[in-house]
């Protein structure tokens, strides 16, 4: 299989894992509690592959420079494009309640949730085609956490929109799309890199990194501590260590 075919499909196993999740959100009353400990532990792996599969493998390749301009840029334009959103009525695009406005309440938030939803899963898509282009295998630990955690952001996501009453077709076209979307950022990801200096490709996975732990704490965090209340730091930590030990074996 081409490598530039290799990334598509590895972004689109990992985005399929949003439409998964979004299945059992919607059909099945999962425990809004069981939904937060979910996300807690998707959190914990997303920040391990951040730590040492995104943010330690850029500074390998340049050093500290690219990494603090990289995943500081990521964050600003996650936050500014998010508080565009938030505005919109995508605030709480991942919250499993009746957080989420209706069409009724406020007009034009499904297309914004929609947007969020692509803001959230295109770095991931990325860098997890950028990861072939060192000309070794794809990194399965990347693939794995971004999998991991797209199952309960689906979940909790789907379940939100459930309660919010978007019907059964918006939502599946919708994590049908993204799951085609995170496949094509991949396959982006490796083509539009494909020969760039260390020192950019460095900083374009900082970015995505910085992108990635802002999603994180500004989207999953809040809807795994108001749920799962005191156990979401042991939870968080257990996704963690989990997604460490696979990366060193």
């Amino acid at each position: 299989m081409p490598e530039w075919l290799e990334a598509g499909f590895w972004g689109l196993v990992a985005g399929s894992a949003l439409l998964i999740g979004a299945a059992v959100g919607f059909f099945a009353r999962v425990p809004r509690r069981a939904i937060a400990s979910v996300m807690a532990f998707g959190a914990g792996v997303l920040l391990s592959a951040v730590s040492f599969e995104l943010i330690a493998e850029a500074h390998e390749q340049a050093g500290l420079k690219p990494v603090v301009i990289g995943a500081t840029v990521g964050a600003l334009a996650y936050t500014g494009a998010n508080i565009l959103l938030a505005r919109r009525g995508a605030r709480h695009r991942k919250r499993s309640g009746d957080e989420q406005p209706s069409e009724q309440d406020q007009p034009g938030s499904g297309a914004a949730i929609a947007v969020g939803a692509v803001l959230d899963g295109v770095p991931e898509s990325v860098v997890i085609g950028a990861s072939l282009l060192a000309g070794g295998p794809v990194s399965l630990v990347t693939v794995l956490a971004v999998f991991l955690s797209n199952v309960p952001e689906g979940m909790s996501s789907a379940a939100g929109m459930r309660q919010a009453g978007r019907t059964r077709r918006y939502v599946f076209l919708l994590w049908t799309a993204i799951a085609v979307v995170s496949g094509a950022s991949a396959l982006a990801g490796y083509v539009l890199l494909g020969g760039a200096p260390p020192a950019l490709l460095a900083t374009i996975t900082a970015l995505a990194a910085g992108a990635i732990l802002a999603m994180i704490t500004d989207t999953m965090v809040p809807e795994a501590f108001e749920n799962a209340h005191l156990l979401v730091g042991l939870i968080t930590v257990l996704g963690f260590l989990v997604a460490f030990a696979f990366s060193h074996t």
